[in-house]
């Protein structure tokens, strides 16, 4: 990790850069591969799936068979657990809903808005290195709680052409419509456009690496809607003398082992324990199945020291992370004062994991500083909001002469008359 002592600002930029691809030249192959998919459908996705899944496939929706497999390939304790984990998701994101109010802004005037669920969502959840079957909880279950009527779920297959069983065990538990061996650009692209026997859906939701994040920043265009620019995965660390560096390692390397793009960052009080965590990274690192991964990643990342609790908590609102764990004597304050994050975990007893697996928040977060300007995915991810008005006799007489003197204003002679009609034959 490259360590900064009470940096300058003028050095933060520098200092929480991402380790981002060239976007140019990222963006161009990305076009080209969604471009064959809008002209050669199933052609395209068939070519791309053996050239980077490494199999060919002839069908790609997951037949009834292979889910009845999953359930007897999925041991009972993993069952539980993903039943435990799905139980706490529901009751979270179920506590989201709300009802509908009624409004009188004026006399007459009645005002609502009444949530809508989009009616056929898709699904992207990773598989490559790691198989993400608990991305499948954390979108599928606000979209059924939402009312989604179609869910549609892509996964890359294996070199088998294979779907994970513990993604096909947690898809049929909470409700997936269907499920279809696809995986990266080509999965977006499918799920934009149409193509083969996947649907077109209304919106994409789903986390994944820059080819994905890009394939869905382009689809949005003019295709489909999507729930944010999910990219590579990322964690903050706020820590003082209270924090244990066997619990900072462990949370840093639980995000370096996502892939070697991701990044982590300590902010902390002081050089002595920026060197005691790196001496537990050492010991955690030779235990670590994903020890490479996990080697490249920290490459990208960076530890800096202030002395001043406000200056952390600046520089952590300027990166703007997708988690933040805030290990410190006085979190709770420290948290009041957050204003750009995804998902904040308090405590030395708080692992990110938890909210990655079980706890009931969502996974699904905005990566590269757009958790200045992005919520992770919630139940409103999953609906929209239509407003109505109803207004009476009165509510025009009432409110009609405000209507026509703003509508004069603008010069929109057809806006005011049709309250002026109004006005006279009521």
């Amino acid at each position: 990790m490259k360590k900064y002592f009470n940096p300058e600002k003028s050095e933060w930029t520098s200092i929480l850069k991402r380790p981002l691809f060239d976007a140019g030249d990222l963006e161009d192959q990305v076009k080209l591969i969604l471009k064959d998919i809008q002209s050669s459908g199933g052609h395209a996705l068939r070519k791309y799936t053996e050239k980077f899944d490494g199999t060919f496939l002839r069908k790609f929706r997951v037949p009834e068979e292979e889910f009845e497999a999953a359930v007897s390939l999925v041991n009972d304790e993993l069952k539980d657990a993903i039943k435990t984990a799905a139980s706490n998701i529901e009751k979270f994101h179920a506590s989201q809903k709300t009802s509908v109010k009624k409004v009188e802004t004026s006399p007459g005037v009645v005002c609502w808005q009444k949530p809508v669920a989009i009616e056929k969502v898709g699904l992207y959840v990773p598989g490559g290195t790691a198989p993400l079957f608990s991305s499948v909880l954390m979108l599928a279950i606000p979209a059924k709680i939402a009312g989604c009527r179609e869910i549609v779920l892509c996964t890359p297959p294996d070199r088998e052409g294979q779907v994970h069983p513990a993604i096909l065990y947690a898809a049929r538990l909470v409700g997936v419509t269907e499920v279809f061996k696809l995986g990266g650009v080509q999965a977006i692209g499918a799920m934009a456009y149409g193509a083969d026997c996947i649907p077109k859906v209304d919106k994409i939701f789903g986390p994944g690496n820059q080819y994905v994040m890009t394939a869905k920043q382009l689809v949005s265009i003019g295709d489909v809607a999507i729930d944010m620019p999910a990219g590579p995965s990322e964690v903050a660390v706020m820590a003082d003398e209270k924090a244990v560096p066997e619990f900072i390692a462990a949370d840093l390397l639980s995000q370096a082992e996502h892939g070697v793009d991701s990044q982590v960052l300590l902010v902390c009080k002081s050089v002595a324990f920026i060197e005691k965590v790196e001496q537990a990274l050492t010991d955690q690192l030779e235990d670590l199945s994903r020890n490479e991964i996990a080697q490249k990643a920290l490459m990208n990342s960076r530890s800096v020291v202030f002395e001043d609790d406000e200056q952390m908590i600046e520089i952590i609102n300027e990166y703007a992370p997708e988690h933040l764990i805030i290990s410190m004597n006085n979190y709770s304050a420290i948290a009041e004062k957050i204003t750009n994050a995804g998902s904040v975990f308090l405590g030395n007893y708080t692992p990110e994991s938890a909210g990655d697996y079980a706890s009931g928040t969502n996974h699904t977060l905005p990566t590269n500083g757009w958790a200045r300007s992005y919520s992770g995915v919630n139940i409103d991810s999953f609906i929209k909001k239509i407003t109505f008005q109803e207004i009476s006799k009165e509510g025009i007489k009432n409110l009609g002469p405000v209507i026509e003197k703003m509508a004069a204003a603008e010069e929109l002679d057809a806006h005011k008359k049709a309250v002026t009609l109004r006005l006279k034959m009521s």
